[in-house]
């Protein structure tokens, strides 16, 4: 079992049919972050570190991207996963400028798709595969397509509870009082 170094998040392959449970409950919890001051959301903690609201945008579009490889891995066998261009969609897609409103439930209704193509799957289709581009190129089953988007998800918002907390605590410091969070 692969365990992320980062935020401790374990790739159990047996959680797979659980996801789609666990991606709605994240997607809530992004809604809530996203609740926060959205001048606070939109400001980096440092400049190669998004800031929370971009965090959420791209978490939006992890769900949506990985509901199409889900789809294709039962059209095709072992179709390739492109890479989502992720850094390219930050700018592509102004995602600093959106709406964190929006941003909250454009998450949980891609959330719920994402959670739909899971839950039609058989346990047969839990093994077909897609060859994934990253971290390296390897052939994956959807189980660990769905495990991966979990950690995404669950990676991401402690990126995004990071960035906030760091961002209070250096407002505190400079007497900046960036309002609640």
């Amino acid at each position: 079992m692969t365990t992320c170094v980062e935020c401790g998040f374990e790739y159990d392959l047996a959680l797979a049919p659980t996801v789609s449970a666990l991606v709605k409950t994240t997607a809530g919890a992004y809604a809530d972050l996203l609740r926060a001051e959205p001048r606070v959301l939109r400001r980096r903690s440092a400049p190669d570190v998004w800031a929370p609201l971009e965090y959420a945008c791209h978490v939006r579009d992890v769900l949506i991207v990985q509901r199409e490889r889900v789809l294709a891995a039962r059209r095709s066998d072992t179709p390739v996963a492109e890479p989502m261009g992720r850094d390219e969609r930050v700018e592509h897609d102004g995602y600093v400028h959106q709406q964190p409103a929006d941003v909250a439930r454009q998450l949980q209704d891609t959330a719920l798709l994402f959670a739909n193509v899971l839950d039609r799957l058989s346990p047969a289709d839990w093994e077909r595969t897609l060859i994934y581009t990253y971290p390296e190129r390897a052939e994956r089953s959807l189980r660990w397509l769905a495990v991966h988007t979990l950690h995404e998800l669950r990676h991401h918002l402690l990126d995004s509870h990071r960035g906030l907390e760091q961002q209070v605590r250096a407002d505190g410091a400079s007497g900046a009082g960036a309002g609640k969070v």
